[in-house]
């Protein structure tokens, strides 16, 4: 016996052993992939940096460049308009010069032939009065032309200074990062928070993409903190990140670290075939035509299940009824008009509650274009009466600010519901999520 329990205890010493040896490779891969997070981010951070600032030399370069061309040229439109003027007079003045000259060498052969009869002399001297040998051009000052100069203020490369160093900054921790991505029927709900304190945030900025391959899409850019992204396939893994933008600035953070998410719950669809009903490609959003035929549009399949949210999304309106009707039930009953009747709760166009098709004391607000309507719901005992057992389940109904909580007894258990809408006028879009 003692050879027995000494083997036994061997074997779980050895079987503790294997399991502490996997723990632990486990948590060697955990940090090879945090080290290659590190290294890797740091490489990406130092080529986006040397690109930034490499971008960065072009464009100042060019601005400069183009400043410099954009002076030389100030300087040459200054220069030529200002030299015609002076052009001009010294085409006078050399012309005054040269008919100057003419009459001096006329003066010296007229003085030359003195001994004649004087008509040389009386021809020039009449000459030299019709000349004007004393009107003067005037000629500007130096005072009163331009004297060009290049004014430069050493101090831009002081500003300059400043703002390049104090352009940029690296971050070891994105000050957001994605905290929960949870399953919704043809959809992720994702929640992020803050993890840098001392950042403000003004907006967030949510992106997917499919198969972690491609371009990131935007999905959101807000103030909240989580977002229900849709039109999401079953079973295939999406990536999402999210930065966020300080309080006052333009640029976005640096991106959190990606996370993979995924669905395994079928979207919900409305039920094709119903005349009164118009359906969305992805049968998510159900509008209500001009038909003359009334009737209840249900769900394609009973598709919703306690613990999860179920959401309705008004995109648009029509003129109100009584019988409007929002909500769930156990299952479809044809040839009915409205979800106000048994083994169903269901909210009114007018924000009337109804559980098994009596009003409640409460009412929430009216629905109208705009409105988001939510159900959740919880089973909360297993009670009897004469009959039989009772299914009870606390149901919460949302709309606006407000909710109405309260118990729904059903006689049998029902593991999915069915949901459904109708609406007596035309105009009603109803997307379902």
């Amino acid at each position: 016996m003692e050879l027995d329990g000494l083997l036994l205890e061997a074997e779980e010493s050895m079987a503790a052993a294997r399991n502490y040896k996997a723990e632990l490779k486990q948590r060697l891969l955990g940090l090879s992939q945090a080290r290659r997070q590190i290294t890797g981010s740091a490489v990406q951070t130092r080529d986006a940096l040397q690109q930034h600032f490499q971008d960065m030399k072009s464009a100042v370069s060019k601005m400069l460049d183009d400043r410099l061309l954009a002076l030389l040229q100030q300087v040459d439109a200054i220069e030529r308009e200002n030299i015609k003027p002076l052009d001009d007079c010294q085409k006078l003045l050399e012309l005054g010069v040269n008919t100057a000259d003419g009459l001096l060498r006329e003066g010296e052969v007229a003085l030359s032939c003195n001994g004649g009869d004087g008509q040389d002399l009386c021809n020039f001297t009449n000459k030299a009065l019709h000349i004007q040998l004393d009107s003067l051009p005037e000629v500007p000052s130096l005072v009163e032309v331009p004297c060009l100069s290049a004014q430069l203020d050493d101090a831009f490369l002081s500003v300059a200074r400043d703002h390049i160093s104090q352009h940029g900054a690296v971050a070891s921790r994105p000050p957001v990062q994605i905290e929960e991505l949870v399953e919704r029927p043809g959809g992720i709900l994702v929640r992020w928070c803050k993890v840098d304190e001392d950042f403000v945030a003004q907006d967030f900025r949510l992106q997917f993409r499919k198969n972690s391959s491609g371009h990131f899409e935007d999905a959101y850019v807000g103030i909240e903190c989580e977002f229900i992204v849709l039109h999401i396939d079953p079973h295939i893994d999406y990536q999402f990140r999210v930065c966020a933008r300080g309080d006052g600035r333009q640029e976005w953070s640096p991106w959190s670290v990606p996370q993979l998410g995924h669905t395994s719950l079928i979207p919900h669809e409305w039920s094709p075939g119903l005349d009164g009903y118009s359906l969305s490609s992805r049968r998510n959003i159900a509008l209500r035509n001009d038909a003359p035929q009334h009737g209840l549009l249900y769900s394609k399949a009973a598709t919703y299940h306690p613990g999860q949210t179920l959401t309705f999304r008004v995109e648009s309106s029509g003129a109100p009824d009584q019988r409007d009707s929002i909500g769930v039930c156990v299952e479809k009953v044809d040839g009915l008009d409205s979800l106000q009747r048994d083994r169903a709760v269901c909210i009114s166009s007018s924000g009337a509650v109804y559980v098994n098709g009596k009003e409640m004391t409460n009412q929430l607000p009216p629905v109208s274009s705009g409105s988001t309507i939510t159900f959740d719901m919880e089973l909360v005992s297993l009670g009897a009466n004469n009959e039989g057992p009772l299914h009870r389940r606390r149901v919460t109904i949302g709309s606006g600010n407000r909710e109405v909580v309260f118990d729904w007894l059903l006689e049998q258990s029902c593991d999915s519901l069915y949901f459904g809408c109708s609406f007596f006028h035309p105009g009603w879009k109803v997307l379902v999520f």
